[in-house]
């Protein structure tokens, strides 16, 4: 069996700081210890300036070990409050932290664990107009996001400020991880192709197709299988040594503990894009009628209650349902419309209005495009959700 040839080596993205200090060298003693990183290694790390986007189940696990590692500088980034649902795997947050911001909860967390790396953190949601600047400064940039405008937009600024950035997708019990970096600096003669996330994704998919990991659920070990895995991609990068998962995703599945890779091409996908979500077709933006969660209770406390459908999948219908709702789950309708239409038109559609169901709405828009390609009409969706109906008319219902 042939094996394959090494690439080239990447140069170190960081020059070595100053000296270690005694302290430094028993605080970091295992990496120093390490033929391959050492000494000059750990006074590169030392000296890096990383930008973290997002304190969430990736974000979590990165930042711990950034900070263990002894980066000298990182800036977090995040604009959301921390939820109960995500103590699951969102290590760096407590009971004692629901309701605060991500980035203050994760800074305390931090800090608490010593160690001489500086610490900023930015409420901020990036944008295509401040990303390049809010980045600005830092070595690389690790992509601990859950949505495809933020991970287009990082792609585009790292390309404009020509820095490496980490970046991974986590559904339920499987992941993927990566390296981008367009314009990658080699020691020697030798070059690498420069990769970026639309050599991978060229555009970003319809969201309604791609349930949300408060949709699908998530293993929760997985954060920190694949966060410390991006870590050691950052540690890889800034000091030059291993080989980088640039030109290259790992798949990891947990139910199986399997890992396999598959390579990418660096295609010139990225040269005419601006870093902003692909604009979506006519079908894509048509838009359903709302209705309010007070709304829909008081019509269906009256004479000519809507037909209500949740479009859910059957593990969410523990966290409650709206009173005698329908349940046809977006994947049946989607992979078999016929009986499920038929099975609506039974239960009263075409005979009385349609209000669809599900978490947040996105899964709601979908099955309506589908039903009303079907033929069914008057469709509206449930504005905001069980995550709104909870909130304004069942609160004693549980959130997710």
């Amino acid at each position: 069996m042939t094996s394959r040839p090494a690439p080239p080596r990447l140069a170190p993205l960081v020059e070595p700081g100053p000296d270690l200090s005694r302290a430094e060298l028993e605080r970091w003693a295992r990496h120093v210890l390490l033929p391959d990183l050492g000494p000059v290694g750990q006074r590169r790390l030392r000296a890096a300036r990383v930008a973290v986007v997002g304190t969430g189940g990736l974000g979590c696990p990165v930042l711990q070990y950034l900070v263990a590692a002894g980066v000298g500088h990182v800036t977090l980034y995040d604009d959301d409050l921390v939820e109960t649902s995500n103590l699951q795997r969102q290590v760096l947050h407590g009971t004692d932290d629901v309701g605060r911001p991500k980035v203050d909860s994760a800074l305390d967390a931090l800090r608490r664990m010593g160690g001489a790396t500086t610490l900023a953190g930015v409420r901020e949601r990036l944008e295509p107009g401040n990303a390049a600047a809010l980045l600005a400064g830092h070595d690389l940039v690790v992509d601990g996001t859950d949505n495809f405008p933020t991970r287009y937009t990082l792609d585009a600024a790292c390309r404009e400020l020509g820095v490496p950035h980490v970046w991974a997708a986590l559904m339920a019990t499987r992941a993927q991880v990566s390296t981008f970096w367009a314009a990658p600096r080699t020691l020697g003669d030798a070059a690498v192709a420069g990769v970026t996330l639309r050599d991978l994704f060229p555009s970003p998919p319809d969201p309604t197709t791609v349930p949300a990991c408060g949709d699908a659920g998530i293993v929760g070990a997985l954060c920190g299988v694949v966060g410390s895995t991006m870590a050691l991609e950052v540690v890889k990068l800034v000091t030059g040594t291993g080989e980088p998962l640039l030109g290259r995703v790992l798949f990891v599945d947990a139910a199986t503990m399997r890992t396999h890779e598959i390579p990418v091409a660096g295609g010139g996908a990225a040269d005419e894009a601006t870093g902003a979500a692909d604009q979506p077709g006519p079908d894509r933006a048509r838009e359903w009628p709302l209705v309010s969660p007070k709304v829909l209770a008081d019509r269906l406390a009256g004479d000519a209650p809507p037909l209500v459908v949740d479009v859910r999948a059957v593990g969410e219908l523990a966290f409650g349902q709206v009173p005698g709702a329908l349940h046809l789950a977006l994947s049946d309708l989607a992979d078999d419309p016929v009986p499920a239409v038929e099975r609506l038109r039974a239960a009263g559609a075409g005979e009385r209005p349609v209000v669809l169901v599900c978490k947040g709405g996105v899964r709601a828009r979908a099955a309506a495009r589908h039903l009303a390609e079907h033929g069914v009409e008057e469709l509206a969706v449930l504005d905001g959700g069980m995550i709104a109906w909870s909130r304004e008319v069942d609160p004693d219902l549980p959130r997710y």
